[in-house]
């Protein structure tokens, strides 16, 4: 459909909704109510549009609609259920959205907005209210993990060296939102109680918070799991075995979820966050990319937690195979871990040992820069293939992948099955960095959000190495260059952050990255909501090359920062006009849990077998 054409449509759809509001019918009448008069005015704006020609597309409206809103007001008389976002403050959005055709589901204080179902047909009109800032579609969620053999964490950052220093996460408030918690005894305090300290579901129509598909209980085990289980070991045990938990349950039994019930929950958080001392939310789950972080819902939801000063981890995503837009897999970061504020966590493969040289980088993690708007994304990385934490007896999952549960050795059974089970995905790795949060704001809990941010950052282990190979369980094969859209500023290191003073000013926002096709060099942009005191600028507390390691990171040809191959570079012009555009729309909306159709991988011993394989993908 031409502009002209869609215009024409537009006007012709607006004028017969507009005629049978009773705004209009007032106007008609001869009545003077300035109150009314206000939203007939501003609807009639629509009316008033005169028809442009293709080349001459005025600023409209519709850009107030996400992509798949401006395909929809053509595809028919569909209802659908949307996310608004409004300017300001004022007490009638509601009201003024309901007269353009728009019923109110939820209130979503988090963003200013709120959750309506509305007719595609009465989109325009609604678009047309001035104090609607942004309409999109409210999109399903889905987990950011995988199913796959043994790995412990634990001691792969240093946990046990903290709690040997007597930093536990007592204290600390870490809300889980996700498919909910269900009480198990490792989530127990000393005394038996349960440190699940609130639940609350935010599926429609559902009341119990419990864990129906067995990835938040998993998540929960490794964030805040005290081994109970299995006789206290260690082995068994989360990152911060002593936090409370709150239980913001967003996902059903088949891991689906919408950003409405998503941003609901942080709104909740954001309310109880005095009463329950929560300074962590943890969010393994994500979707596909339609905007800017700057209008995507999810996004600001995010970052009015940040502001509220709740520490926000994010998982990357699970795409880091996914050559479907030609990039190698980059630029597949899942929203809201586009987001600058929040910290973004990247999956590592432990290999079953605690030595981070043996380490690889999973190549199913996500990889940046985050599409649109170009942000240097993942922030950091940690354990995430193949983790042991709590199982949940007569899950979805616990029952599609009996393969996997598992039994410690001189523990008993508990009568419902195994206790533990593994997983894999960046929803487990970003569970291990909420944990870290967790125990470095119990040494110092005047730390803000920026300045843990950057103190995880910072002393982020940088030691790997230029790049490796994986074999997936079902056999495939993978090479994997590594640089800073792989890996972020290195691997999340609890020991080491416990033992830094450095107290970062200003802003943490993960940079955004130039590119310059002409010179085919790139620049880091450190464009931090005007900071004056950036604490990653070159010229106050430390420099890039400290956060990022060793490597140049500004002004410098592709080939030294990310190899020769770089999907950006001249060997896929394709993929490079992907990664490097501003209106990419990418991920499917499919509310399918990743853990479903992903099973991790196996370790390859570089020492033993260090040549890549050249028939394999460079992921």
């Amino acid at each position: 459909m031409s502009i002209l054409t869609l215009s024409r449509w537009l006007r012709e759809e607006a004028t017969a909704f507009l005629a049978q509001l009773p705004e209009i019918q007032i106007v008609r009448s001869g009545l003077w109510d300035p109150k009314r008069w206000l939203l007939a005015t501003a609807l009639l704006v629509l009316i008033s549009m005169p028809a442009f020609g293709d080349n001459h597309l005025p600023a409209s409206p519709l850009s107030k609609l996400s992509p798949e809103l401006q395909q929809a007001i053509t595809s028919g008389d569909k209802t659908v259920d949307v996310v608004v976002q409004f300017a300001g403050s004022g007490g009638n959005h509601f009201k003024h959205a309901g007269a353009a055709g728009a019923a109110l589901k939820r209130s979503l204080k988090a963003i200013n907005g709120g959750q309506f179902t509305i007719k595609t047909k009465f989109l325009p009109a609604l678009a047309s209210i001035p104090e609607v800032v942004y309409i999109a579609l409210d999109r399903p969620v889905q987990m950011s993990a995988t199913t796959a053999p043994l790995v412990y964490p634990v001691q792969a950052v240093n946990a046990d060296l903290a709690w040997g220093a007597g930093f536990n996460g007592a204290g600390i408030g870490v809300a889980i939102i996700d498919s909910g918690v269900t009480d198990r005894p490792d989530l127990h305090a000393n005394d038996g109680t349960s440190r699940i300290v609130y639940s609350e579901s935010f599926l429609p129509g559902v009341t119990d918070a419990a864990d129906y598909y067995g990835h938040g209980t998993h998540v929960a085990g490794i964030v805040a799991g005290n081994g109970a289980a299995a006789n206290f070991s260690k082995y068994f045990s989360g990152i911060a075995p002593a936090v409370n938990v709150v239980n913001l349950r967003v996902l059903d039994a088949n891991g689906r979820g919408s950003d409405s019930n998503v941003i609901a929950a942080i709104q909740r958080a954001i309310q109880l966050k005095a009463q329950y001392n929560i300074r962590i939310i943890n969010l393994s789950l994500g979707r596909g990319v339609f905007e800017s972080y700057k209008l995507d819902p999810l996004c600001q939801a995010m970052e009015s937690a940040w502001k509220a000063g709740i520490f926000v981890v994010v998982a990357a995503g699970n795409d880091g195979r996914d050559n479907t837009m030609g990039t190698l897999g980059y630029g597949t970061i899942n929203s809201p871990g586009i987001d600058p504020y929040v910290i973004t966590v990247g999956a590592t493969a432990t290999n079953s040992t605690t030595l981070r040289l043996l380490d690889n980088i999973a190549s199913y993690s996500s990889k940046g820069p985050s599409l649109i708007d170009h942000i240097v994304k993942p922030d950091i990385v940690a354990p995430g293939n193949q983790i042991v934490s709590l199982r949940d007896p007569g899950s979805t999952l616990a029952n599609a992948f009996p393969d996997f549960d598992i039994t410690p050795d001189g523990a008993p059974v508990p009568s419902d099955g195994s206790a533990y089970f593994q997983l894999s995905g960046t929803s487990m790795a970003t569970p291990v960095v909420a944990g870290a949060a967790a125990l470095v704001l119990q040494q110092h809990p005047e730390l803000t959000n920026d300045q843990l941010k950057a103190r995880l950052m910072k002393t982020a282990w940088k030691g790997f190495v230029r790049g490796s190979k994986s074999k997936s369980r079902s056999g495939l094969m993978f090479n994997a260059q590594y640089d800073i859209f792989t890996y972020g500023a290195g691997y999340v290191d609890i020991w080491a952050a416990l033992q830094n003073n450095d107290v970062a000013q200003g802003s943490a926002m993960s940079p955004t990255v130039l590119y310059n096709s002409a010179t085919g060099k790139v620049v880091l942009f450190f464009n931090n909501a005007g900071s004056t005191t950036i604490c990653w600028g070159s010229s106050v507390l430390w420099g890039s090359s400290i956060v990022w390691g060793a490597q140049e990171v500004a002004d410098v040809d592709l080939s030294v920062l990310w190899g020769s191959t770089a999907v950006w570079g001249s060997t896929n012009n394709a993929g490079s006009t992907v990664l490097w555009g501003s209106t990419i729309v990418w991920g499917s909306m499919d509310a399918q849990a990743l853990s479903a159709g992903e099973d991790g991988e196996d370790y390859i011993d570089p020492t033993t077998d260090p040549t890549p394989d050249p028939t394999a993908p460079i992921l």
